[in-house]
């Protein structure tokens, strides 16, 4: 045994461990692969030549309690082929024109319309898949030949147990390998050639390729986990707001901001939409469909126009009335892993990722091409806020802070640059300030201004995990996740925020909820620091008011 080996059994004493492998392990004659445990049973270890690798195989017994995923999984969904389409067109046709009064109603009534078809043309079905990841590059023809000839050689050694055939194994078994590694790089070197040019194609692919597929943990998969996680979701966003209420006290009070629009600048009400600009809108929406919706979002796109007269007539109401249907503020809210090397069984490494109903996602579409509208000619948008706006993005906030820190560099200055991070900023929003801010800053009111506040109010989630869900909690605060309109009314939220970094005199870039300060001077005048402290003091007095 040389030192390195003696150094390694000194190391593994220390910490209680015990090595079980006591023969060769590799074709020279080493032992290169070991069985390490502490507090198990480990029994029964042989070491086998199975022509793998130039490395042997090493068997052994555990014994441990553990869940093994199982060989398949059952699926409920609709199949849908290229005459369903047709189908349900034509189906939906036959159905009834909606007559209901209230949008409610209105709403409830299309539903059963929408259900009682989709059920007929392409019924719900339970099918068994096998859980396993899916390998088209294994299926070519070539790769069907290698490993007909890799088996073929793999009988014949067994049957035979001669040299000879154990050798001409291992070069068939070479052969495979090699065809498999090439056959995979070229299928996912296809891919990326042919989207060259589509960032979202080589980003998924990239993701496939670096990223090993979601597994829901088997212990997840049931009513009571799901309570547990939508009890905890909300008991976090309810600490946080406690400590910023008790933060709060422990701060003087901010000058009180006046904002800065028109105020002769109001919008009363919604422009009634046509067959054609919910067509247009339902195109634009990305085809994710939520376990709320009725009909998949995909099949949702193909059949608009033989349904776009009943969303004209729901929608329409919408606006009229000021009221947001009820169902369509409901999320259904799955739990997502952090970082997939955290422990599975801790709530607190998970983040809530919600999910809305098309239909709300349609309807909330068409109210932000107006808002937005509206926002951009009467010049409400923070200059500065690059989050979630048209022509702007992460890059254009970084290129226009990097910009500003190289040209005063450029003219001999320094620059103090600070980064700003909200905890929980979405989820923690306050309903009557935000509220208040769309009527005093934005100038919303009338019909506009009562669909708001009907949007906010009485909003409720559930975690859904595989099969399973949580009873219904309400959201007394945040802007809803998921949605087409959370980002945007999180940015009139911190409208203020914006007015305040004006104000002090100190330069700032925001990205949503992420927000860079900074402020350049000469090396020797240390007054700009001061500005920049007495700046942050505000900052963090309208947060905690806020």
């Amino acid at each position: 045994m040389d030192n390195t080996a003696k150094e390694l059994y000194a190391l593994m004493d220390t910490f209680g461990l015990t090595q079980h492998v006591t023969g060769p392990t590799h074709t020279q004659g080493h032992t290169l692969d070991l069985v390490i445990s502490k507090g198990v049973d480990i029994s029964a270890v042989d070491v086998r030549d199975l022509a793998l690798s130039d490395h042997f195989c090493v068997f052994f017994d555990l014994e441990t309690v553990t869940s093994v995923p199982p060989s398949y999984v059952c699926l409920k969904k609709r199949y849908i082929n290229e005459n369903t389409s047709a189908q349900f067109m034509e189906a939906i046709a036959m159905t009834p024109t909606l007559s209901a009064e209230t949008v409610d109603d209105l709403l409830d009534e299309y539903n059963r319309n929408v259900c009682n078809v989709i059920d007929v043309v392409a019924p719900i079905k339970t099918k068994r898949k096998p859980n396993t990841q899916k390998t088209p590059w294994r299926r070519t023809e070539i790769m069907q030949n290698l490993k007909s000839d890799c088996r073929r050689a793999e009988r014949k050694w067994r049957s035979t147990k001669l040299q000879i055939h154990l050798e001409l194994y291992k070069i068939s078994l070479r052969k495979f390998n090699d065809g498999l590694f090439k056959a995979r790089q070229q299928y996912f070197s296809e891919i990326i050639a042919k989207n060259v040019n589509n960032s979202r194609t080589l980003f998924s692919v990239i993701e496939k390729l670096t990223t090993p597929p979601d597994q829901i943990a088997p212990e997840l998969l049931s009513a009571g986990k799901c309570n547990e996680f939508a009890v905890y979701f909300n008991e976090k966003i309810q600490s946080i707001r406690s400590n910023i209420r008790t933060n709060q006290q422990n701060h003087k009070k901010l000058e009180q901001l006046q904002p800065l629009r028109d105020e002769s600048t109001t919008m009363l009400e919604f422009i009634t939409v046509n067959p054609k600009t919910i067509e247009e809108t339902v195109q634009q929406l990305n085809p994710s469909t939520c376990c709320l919706d009725t009909i998949p979002s995909n099949f949702f796109k193909t059949v608009v126009k033989s349904i776009v007269t009943d969303l004209c007539q729901i929608i329409n109401c919408s606006f009229q009335s000021g009221t947001v249907p009820k169902s369509l503020k409901v999320a259904a809210v799955k739990p997502l892993l952090k970082k997939r090397t955290l422990d599975a069984s801790i709530l607190a490494n998970y983040r809530p990722i919600s999910n809305l109903p098309f239909m709300a996602k349609i309807i909330e579409k068409v109210v932000f091409n107006q808002l937005s509208q509206f926002l951009t000619f009467n010049k409400i948008f923070d200059k500065f806020q690059s989050g979630f706006r048209s022509h702007h993005s992460t890059e254009t906030a970084l290129i226009k802070v990097i910009n500003d820190i190289r040209l005063n560099t450029d003219s001999g200055k320094v620059s103090v640059l600070i980064l700003l991070d909200l905890s929980a900023a979405f989820y923690t929003v306050d309903h009557t300030i935000l509220l208040h801010r769309l009527q005093t800053w934005v100038g919303l009111n009338g019909k506009v201004m009562q669909w708001f506040k009907s949007y906010l109010e009485e909003r409720s989630y559930f975690v859904s995990i595989g099969n399973f869900e949580s009873d219904r909690l309400p959201m007394s605060c945040g802007v809803p996740q998921g949605s087409v309109l959370g980002p945007l009314l999180f940015n009139l939220y911190m409208l203020p925020l914006g007015q305040i970094l004006q104000n002090c005199k100190v330069d700032y870039q925001s990205y949503a909820d992420d927000t860079q300060l900074y402020l350049s001077l000469n090396p020797d005048d240390h007054g700009p620091i001061e500005v920049l402290c007495d700046c942050l003091e505000k900052v963090n007095c309208w947060m905690s008011e806020n």
